[in-house]
């Protein structure tokens, strides 16, 4: 029997990149796996490499999309045992020329979407004793970064909600963590890298060296480490994890 067997596991962003990985290792693991983004055909993809793993539309930011999608989660897949909070976006600008909505955009979906999706989760678990609830966050929740400060004010905020919430639950038998990724290898990453080209002139293989700079082994995060991370998360062996902010950066201080 595989080590998630019976487990309901709703991962959010899990169309592309990180959250498409984490939801296949936990499917691969014995969990069945609801994944929820705002794009249709990533997320359609997905499901069809793997017979455990379902999709529903849902935008994290709204509320009302979010309890209709567990809803329908549930309805798919049964009561609910983990929430992998994995939707997210960065946008690039210097502080001087931060807007109110720009500001509010990035608080939206990286932490008041992380909000959303635990409370929904949170009712199932809360109601079996156990649980998991994972954030997907960034180095940029431990540390600034230039021309993020939004991005990292959001971040840093769910780090805050994670131990928060971790202290809260702390004898519920419901465990809450972060993981906190450096630059991962995903089309985010690819992104990030066209908008350096295009301010600043620099070419493509420039710009990925700038990113790379303050990695101290000389390479991105890969995908797979994210989603081995949220597995032992997950696991038994994690039991007594909690409120942790889990650095994946190569040593990046």
């Amino acid at each position: 029997m595989t080590a998630l067997a019976g487990s309901h596991a709703v991962v959010t962003g899990g169309g592309t990149g990180v959250g498409a990985a984490i939801a296949e290792a936990l499917a691969h693991a014995g969990a069945r796996v609801t994944i929820m983004g705002r794009r249709e055909a990533p997320l359609r993809e997905v499901a069809t490499r793997h017979r455990e793993i379902a999709w529903i539309t849902c935008d994290v930011t709204d509320a009302a999309q979010v309890r209709a999608g567990f809803r329908r989660a549930r309805d798919l897949n049964g009561s609910v045992d983990v929430v992998v909070a994995n939707a997210g976006a960065a946008q690039s600008a210097p502080f001087s020329r931060l807007t109110p909505q720009a500001l509010n955009d990035m608080l939206a979906v990286n932490l008041c979407g992380t909000v959303n999706v635990w409370q929904e989760g949170l009712k199932d678990m809360r109601a079996a004793g156990r649980g998991r609830l994972i954030a997907v966050a960034s180095t940029a929740g431990l540390k600034g970064y230039p021309y993020v400060s939004a991005y990292c004010a959001a971040k840093h905020a769910v780090i805050g909600l994670t131990r928060a919430l971790a202290v809260e639950l702390g004898e519920s038998g419901i465990t809450v963590n972060a993981i906190c990724p450096g630059f991962v290898e995903t089309p985010m990453l690819e992104r990030s890298v066209a908008n350096i080209v295009e301010k600043t002139g620099k070419s493509r293989d420039e710009a990925r060296a700038a990113l790379l700079a303050g990695n101290p082994q000389g390479r991105f995060i890969q995908p797979d480490e994210v989603a081995g991370a949220a597995l032992w998360l997950c696991s038994k062996a994690a039991r007594s994890v909690n409120g942790h902010a889990l650095s994946l950066s190569g040593g990046e201080t």
